[in-house]
């Protein structure tokens, strides 16, 4: 993956020589794990507060929201429960001194005819709407032009696949949008996965890593092979090197392709249509989700048991004033699974044998009081990666605005951090995360501390399921398949059923757990 003269960045020591964050408004800003594992440790005592409803939702990431807002639209009386200050999951939203700013997730793409369900979500939350019949995202919430640079130790390149001349580097990539498209015609993939085939081929893909199937196709060319490490790293949390071949081409075969320059066979009008987004991420989506639910959505409450009895299912969690205790006829678990498993008494055997690595995330939301100096190359864009960076690049979270005056902005820095990094995210002070990630951006901006004002740090510990080896056999046939066709008072829906995080996977699951209910 390194390349001669590219800049390296090394994975900088917590307590680094310089201070950065000297003198600068550092806080930890959304979802606080230590609130949660505090609350968990805390066995439930005394009297409960007795709820009902007739089914009870857990946990109100996109999922539980899509679940919650489907069975509400039939009349059904639903208690959507979530541990959090807001709803959104790993799509919150934030504000850093006035300006809005993703907490996580940061945009969508546009669904194709493919998505039919999630076209018609957005034409119902007014961010799309059919004309003659055809689907049409608005205007405002695609991404506006320059979307994309790279830089690669010397100047900003438009776009994030590395540039080349070279014929033989040409080739490769041209032999890879090749591959990606018979993986789509001859195998078969789709979104959500499963309405996928699951086929001797599929399950070859995916038991092993996508370098080495990269490897064995001959694909080593170095910056293809860097640009799909950093493609995993952004949609899976894990390089190229520990996810699945299945995974790899799911990246690409699932949605728009694989664009080769001055590939003969490619459609130059096939390319990705601009990805929808907001300043402050996808939690436009969230508003949008919860904007019907009204007193259905109860905060600050964190589910610790849930039982299912002869007559129905029993939650206990832990509010604001003390023990609640629901009762309902049924309930929708939209939490992780490593959460479900705790929070069930008596799990499943399938949900007790789902075993899914994570990837622990940190996002940095860096407010400046101005816009920083441009550099040699391609003008700033909405996404900004520094080629073998440790970090996944920044978003302007200004970019969508159409006020040309120069002011401040907030830079939303993303970090796919290894698990062995997961404790130390946990106990370490905001000012260290707030040293690495200013560290890893100065070298590409000089004048960044000059600039720089405030930090707001999100830590996700759990952020995203990764896809690696042997998980596809899990959403096709083995304990995932199951829990997703469960039969019972307890359904589940996540997008940890897909055995990946992506929007599309959790609105799926959250369809499918709210129409399979009585």
């Amino acid at each position: 993956m390194k390349r001669r003269h590219a800049l390296a960045l090394p994975l900088l020591p917590l307590a680094a020589c310089q201070r950065p964050s000297r003198g600068l408004d550092v806080a930890w800003l959304g979802p606080d794990p230590a609130r949660a594992h505090a609350l968990r440790a805390a066995a439930p005592k005394g009297s409960a507060r007795q709820r009902r409803a007739q089914v009870v939702v857990v946990g109100a990431g996109v999922a539980g929201l899509t679940a919650a807002r489907l069975l509400r639209a039939r009349g059904v009386d639903v208690a959507l429960i979530e541990w959090d200050l807001q709803a959104g999951g790993n799509s919150q939203g934030g504000q850093v001194r006035g300006l809005p700013c993703p907490l996580g997730a940061h945009y969508l793409p546009q669904p194709g005819t493919e998505l039919p369900e999630l076209q018609d979500l957005l034409v119902e939350l007014g961010a799309a709407q059919r004309v003659a019949g055809r689907w049409q995202a608005h205007e405002a919430l695609q991404v506006h032009a320059p979307s994309e640079r790279l830089y690669d130790g010397h100047a900003w390149q438009p776009g994030l696949l590395p540039p080349t001349e070279d014929a033989a580097a040409l080739a490769q990539r041209r032999r890879f949008a090749l591959r990606v498209r018979e993986a789509q015609r001859r195998i078969g993939f789709g979104l959500p996965t499963h309405r996928a085939p699951w086929t001797p081929a599929h399950a070859a893909l995916d038991a092993e890593p996508f370098d080495a199937w990269l490897h064995r196709e001959g694909l080593d060319e170095p910056g293809l092979r860097w640009y799909l490490d950093y493609c995993c790293r952004d949609d899976y949390g894990a390089g190229s090197a520990t996810v699945s071949a299945w995974a790899g081409l799911q990246y690409f075969a699932s949605r728009h392709g694989f664009h080769a320059p001055g590939d003969e066979d490619d459609d130059p009008h096939a390319a990705a249509p601009p990805v929808l987004t907001a300043p402050d991420g996808n939690a436009w989506l969230v508003r949008g989700l919860a904007r019907e639910l009204g007193e259905s959505l109860h905060l600050q409450r964190l589910a610790v048991q849930l039982d299912e009895e002869r007559h129905g299912v029993r939650l206990r969690c832990i509010g604001p004033d003390g023990l609640e205790e629901w009762r309902a006829a049924q309930a929708i678990v939209a939490t992780p699974l490593f959460i479900a498993q705790r929070l069930l008494r008596q799990p499943p055997a399938a949900l007790s044998a789902v075993a899914l690595p994570r990837a622990p995330w940190l996002v940095a939301n860096l407010w400046l009081d101005g816009p920083l100096a441009p550099r040699v190359g391609a003008p700033a864009a909405w996404d900004n990666v520094v080629r073998d960076s440790p970090t996944l690049g920044y978003v302007n979270a200004q970019h969508q605005s159409l006020d040309p005056r120069p002011g401040p902005q907030v830079l939303s820095l993303y970090w796919a951090l290894p698990q062995a990094d997961r404790q130390r995210l946990l106990d370490a002070p905001a000012s260290a995360w707030a040293d690495r990630a200013v560290a890893a951006l100065t070298p590409t901006h000089p004048d960044l501390l000059q600039r720089l004002q405030a930090v707001r740090l999100t830590r996700w510990g759990h952020a995203m399921a990764v896809p690696v080896p042997g998980v596809r056999a899990q959403v096709a046939q083995g304990a995932l398949a199951a829990l997703r066709s469960a039969r019972g008072r307890v359904r589940f829906a996540h997008a940890d059923l897909a055995g990946y995080s992506v929007f599309e996977e959790a609105f799926y699951a959250g369809r499918a757990a709210a129409a399979g209910l009585a």
